[in-house]
C-alpha cells in the first residue's frame, strides 16, 4: 500500500501525517507532495525522514494506491488527471469536486457506502463544518426524518490554516500590548473580536461558506432536508463549535436523543449542565470525535430540538475523515 500527501506543508497536511501516524494506517510506503516552495523540506513519519517531491505534471503517482490531498481548490482541479491516471484514489479535502454528481461526498459515519461508486478515482471530503453537523444529525435521522435545520457555527482560527492561527497568536500578543494587530488573512482584527463572516458573500446575501452547509449536507444524507447556516468566526486557536436546531417529522425526547448520540458512531456525549459539563473547544482540540451537549426540547416547537457540538477543525473536519474514507476502503476490498 502506497500513499501520498499532497500539500504536506499546510494546517492538514501536517495533521495527515499525525492521523496517519496516530491510527497506524497500513501502508507500506509515504511519498509527499508540494509546491516548487515545499519541495526538499525534510519531515519524520514513523521514525524516518522523508524528502517533499513537487508536484508536477508526470507519472509520480503510478504507483500510488492512495492520494490524500489538501492544496487548494485550483491545484486539486489543475492536477486532478495527473494523480488519479494511473488508478490512484483521491481523496480530496478542498471545494473543488464536492458538488460534482460524479464525485461522492462522503463523511464514512453518514454515508460510507457512496465510495463504492467512484468513476473519476476521486472522493471529496465535505466541509469541516457540514462534517461535524452531519455526524450528529445522523443519530437524530434515526430516530425520526430531520425537516429542517437552522445553524449558527463559532468557527476557530484553524479553519484559515495556519497562517490563520498564526494571525490570531499575533493579534493577541500585539492587543495586550496595545499595538496596532496586523490584518491580512481575516476581514477584520479577530483577537477580542467576532466576524460574521467566513468566506465571501453571494448574491442571497449568505456566505459560501453557509451555501456550502445547506447544498453538502443534502448530498451527503441523500435528503430534501432544509438548512440555514450563520457562520461566525471566533478568537478561538482550534476546534468549531456549532448551536443546532433540527425539526423532525414526528417529536423525539430528550432521553431518545441522548440515547441516540450515545450510540452514535464518532460521536460522544457530553451534557450534565447540572455539574457545567458541556463540550468547549479549549478542552477538545486535537481530539477525534464530534462531542455534544446542551441537548434540549425546543421551546416554539413540539417537534423541535436543539443541541451544542465541539468538534477540532483540523481533525475530524479535514484529516481524519479522509483517512477514515481511505480505511473504510481498504477493509470495504475497494482499494486492495
Amino acid at each position: 500500500m502506497r500513499v501520498a500527501i499532497v500539500g504536506v506543508s499546510g494546517a492538514v497536511g501536517q495533521e495527515f501525517l499525525k492521523v496517519l501516524e496516530e491510527r497506524n494506517f497500513p501502508l507500506d510506503e509515504l511519498v509527499l507532495f508540494g509546491s516548487e516552495r515545499s519541495a526538499g523540506k525534510k519531515y519524520t513519519f514513523r521514525g524516518k525522514e522523508l524528502i517533499v517531491k513537487e508536484l508536477k505534471h508526470n507519472d509520480d503517482f503510478k504507483d500510488i494506491d492512495i492520494a490524500l490531498a489538501s492544496a487548494g481548490a485550483s491545484t486539486s482541479k489543475e492536477f486532478e488527471k495527473t494523480i488519479t491516471k494511473h488508478g490512484a484514489i483521491m481523496i480530496d479535502n478542498s471545494s473543488a469536486f464536492r458538488m460534482d454528481n460524479d464525485v461522492p461526498l462522503v463523511v464514512p459515519e453518514v454515508n460510507a457506502e457512496d465510495c463504492a461508486n467512484t468513476p473519476r478515482n476521486v472522493i471529496a471530503n465535505p466541509n469541516c463544518t457540514t462534517i461535524q453537523m452531519v455526524v450528529a444529525l445522523k443519530a437524530i435521522e434515526s430516530l425520526s426524518h430531520i425537516k429542517r435545520v437552522h445553524v449558527s457555527t463559532y468557527q476557530a482560527a484553524s479553519g484559515a490554516g495556519a497562517m490563520g492561527m498564526a494571525e490570531l497568536e499575533e493579534q493577541t500578543k500585539q492587543v495586550v500590548n496595545g499595538e496596532e494587530p496586523t490584518i491580512s488573512k481575516f476581514q477584520y482584527q479577530l483577537a477580542m473580536n467576532i466576524i460574521p463572516q467566513v468566506d465571501v458573500f453571494t448574491d442571497n446575501g449568505y456566505t459560501k461558506e453557509e451555501m456550502k452547509m445547506y447544498n453538502e449536507t443534502r448530498k451527503i444524507m441523500h435528503s430534501d432536508i432544509e438548512v440555514s447556516a450563520t457562520c461566525v468566526r471566533i478568537p478561538v486557536m482550534r476546534a468549531h463549535s456549532e448551536s443546532t436546531w433540527v425539526e423532525t417529522e414526528k417529536p423525539i425526547s430528550v432521553e431518545e436523543a441522548k440515547a441516540a448520540f450515545e450510540k452514535a458512531e464518532g460521536v460522544v456525549l457530553m451534557d450534565k449542565p447540572e455539574d457545567k459539563i458541556y463540550p468547549m473547544p479549549l478542552h477538545l482540540a486535537g481530539e477525534d470525535p464530534v462531542y455534544v451537549g446542551r441537548v434540549r426540547k425546543d421551546l416554539s416547537n413540539p417537534n423541535g430540538l436543539t443541541f451544542w457540538t465541539v468538534s477540532d477543525q483540523i481533525k475530524k473536519g479535514a484529516a481524519l475523515n479522509a483517512v477514515q474514507i481511505a480505511e473504510y476502503m481498504i477493509k470495504s476490498g475497494l482499494i486492495k
